[in-house]
């Protein structure tokens, strides 16, 4: 196992992700299963497991602290998260989840402990003083409950920068997904630079995109063989990783014994890939993507009657057409009403002016669509009406 340093700690590179613990018939966690991977995952090298409140119902968290406590407390470090992300009826209670947190793990403090998801939605809900979500954690480590303190985030660029200008001195270290495919699908090369501009360790979640980057087409295949004669897709997903040295931590959401063994093996040594080697990957992530051409020139939104940021939507567009999630469709959801992708009156002025051609409004009603199979738009509107509430 190759390790790296982060905010003082030795961690393995290699990470155990608690989102995508195997199942019974009746949809509880196998247990026995899980022990069985933790214990090969440790005999690997393997020191750094990831949680959170809302993981399988709130489960991973029980069965994690329970498997773990068969093991040396200072032998490994265990991560949770405070679900801020999300919407509570009763309103958020940083102390009530904290505290049944580390009963539920059966810890008396978390090494690291994450902020979910601050992002577009999400931010009001950190920064408001009369929550005080993030006051209540900086005391927790003050205590020691928390030996250190960070974010995980889906935010765009911009959203980031924010956050990290109001409170990146109170945060060690930052969760953000990334992979060869959203190094430029979700702006993930500059999300990377930004966090290493500014001194915050990465832990990666998503290094194989939900396993889509672990199974590839036989044509996709038979580009890498043509360097690769051995190595798996999941490996050249983990080694690009690898070489960017400010990713400290790489999680992966095994489900099975052989993936954790798997895996392993793919960071038993530090294996660089050369400049071709690279440049191969990221030719086969344009491929993959499938996406509308959309450069951005932004020539579509000066006769927009809508005033819709065309290029933004479609960017959130090429992200769904590769894989349809909640994540990306948060990054709909937190838009002014008037200016999400159902306001298209298909004028079709924009797709005159396109220097690609790109049929706009047919690409946003399809957006449109693709986001109602995944999310409610009526979450927002909850979450709007708890923030007049709160004055």
């Amino acid at each position: 196992m190759i390790y790296s340093d982060m905010t003082g700690n030795c961690v393995s590179r290699l990470g155990f992700g608690g989102m995508r613990f195997p199942l019974l018939e009746d949809g509880r966690i196998d247990e026995a299963q899980v022990r069985e991977m933790v214990a090969a995952a440790i005999a690997g090298g393997v020191n750094y497991f990831d949680t959170a409140y809302p993981y399988h119902g709130g489960d991973s968290e029980r069965v994690l602290g329970r498997i773990l406590a068969e093991y040396p407390r200072e032998s490994w470090l265990l991560a949770s998260k405070y679900p801020g992300h999300q919407l509570f009826s009763e309103g958020h209670d940083p102390a009530g989840v904290f505290e049944k947190q580390l009963e539920k793990c059966g810890v008396d403090y978390f090494d690291f402990y994450l902020l979910h998801n601050v992002y577009e939605g999400s931010l009001a809900t950190y920064l408001d003083p009369e929550i005080g979500i993030i006051e209540y954690f900086k005391e927790q480590k003050r205590r020691g409950r928390i030996k250190h303190l960070g974010f995980s985030t889906h935010a765009q660029t911009q959203c980031l920068r924010k956050f990290l200008d109001l409170h990146g001195a109170d945060m060690e270290f930052c969760q953000i997904q990334l992979n060869y495919l959203d190094w430029t699908l979700q702006d993930g090369k500059a999300k990377y630079e930004l966090l290493t501009e500014r001194g915050v360790p990465i832990v990666v979640m998503e290094p194989l995109r939900g396993g889509r980057l672990a199974t590839l087409s036989d044509d996709q295949m038979e580009r890498l063989r043509s360097v690769w004669l051995e190595e798996k897709p999941a490996a050249l997903s983990f080694r690009f990783l690898q070489d960017l040295p400010n990713v400290r931590v790489v999680l992966s959401g095994m489900s099975n014994v052989s993936q954790i063994r798997e895996n392993v093996a793919a960071f038993a040594g530090s294996q660089p890939l050369s400049a071709d080697e690279r440049a191969l990957l990221l030719d086969l992530a344009e491929e993959m993507k499938e996406s509308v051409p959309c450069t951005a020139c932004r020539y579509c939104c000066d006769d927009c009657p809508a005033g819709l940021d065309i290029p933004y939507l479609l960017e959130v567009y090429n992200n769904m057409r590769f894989a349809p999630s909640t994540n990306v469709a948060m990054s709909v959801e937190f838009m002014d009403p008037e200016k999400r992708p159902e306001k298209c009156t298909a004028c079709g002025a924009c797709s005159r002016i396109c220097p690609q051609g790109i049929d706009v409004p047919t690409a946003l009603a399809d957006l449109v669509e693709r986001i109602g199979g995944v999310t409610p738009w009526a979450s927002v509107c909850v979450e709007r009406e708890a923030a007049a509430k709160r004055g």
